[in-house]
């Protein structure tokens, strides 16, 4: 005779809170000490909780920073729609570099980035999350400049967020160096151009 799950009532029941304690534990944890050190024991110590609260939602420290950077990742981000494709850049990339330059982001992306070589799982994890990223950006960006006649049909959208995010990536997270003030205007400009050079050729 099949048995009827319950839903878990009393001390079973996932309290949010302490959810949303041991995420956020996990972040600072991630941005102190990286990926390789992180342990259940830290994260517990800094959430205020015990160890058993964390195995209750995960069995092991990779499930629990997947899920919880998954989550972080594919949060929707608002895209602009400035009415110009320089102001959409420009807007953009102003969203993006003050993410990268995020005290717990610039930690972690490196780190996990670095972690994604050595571990399989980590890497899908991230790859799923900046492809759904990549490709709303794009169609959103490319596609409102496209209708204002401002890009020519055809123009690449993958090509123009690799064009858009990667020199912010390389300056702030990997050279690590500041954005001076009209820096953002000249990227725009930068990737305006070469997305219509790309397109005409």
């Amino acid at each position: 005779m099949a048995t009827v799950k319950r839903a878990p009532a009393g001390a079973a029941v996932l309290r949010g809170d302490i959810t949303v304690a041991i995420r956020n534990a996990v972040m600072n944890e991630l941005a102190e000490v990286g990926y390789g050190r992180l342990s259940i024991e830290a994260v517990a110590r800094r959430a205020g909780v015990g160890k058993t609260a964390i195995y209750r939602r995960w069995s092991n420290k990779l499930e629990m920073v997947l899920e919880i950077i998954s989550d972080v990742a594919e949060r929707k981000v608002p895209l602009p729609d400035t009415g110009s494709f320089a102001g959409d850049l420009e807007l953009l990339m102003m969203i993006v570099s003050r993410a990268l330059q995020h005290r717990i982001a610039s930690q972690i992306i490196p780190d996990l980035m670095a972690e994604a070589a050595r571990n399989p799982q980590i890497a899908e994890t991230l790859q799923r999350a900046l492809h759904t990223h990549q490709k709303a950006v794009g169609e959103k960006l490319v596609g409102q400049a496209v209708a204002r006649g401002e890009l020519p049909e055809g123009t690449d959208a993958n090509l123009a967020v690799s064009l858009i995010l990667g020199p912010l990536y390389w300056r702030l997270a990997v050279a690590r160096q500041p954005l001076a003030d009209d820096d953002l205007e000249k990227l725009s400009q930068a990737v305006t151009a070469a997305l219509k050079g790309a397109a005409g050729a």
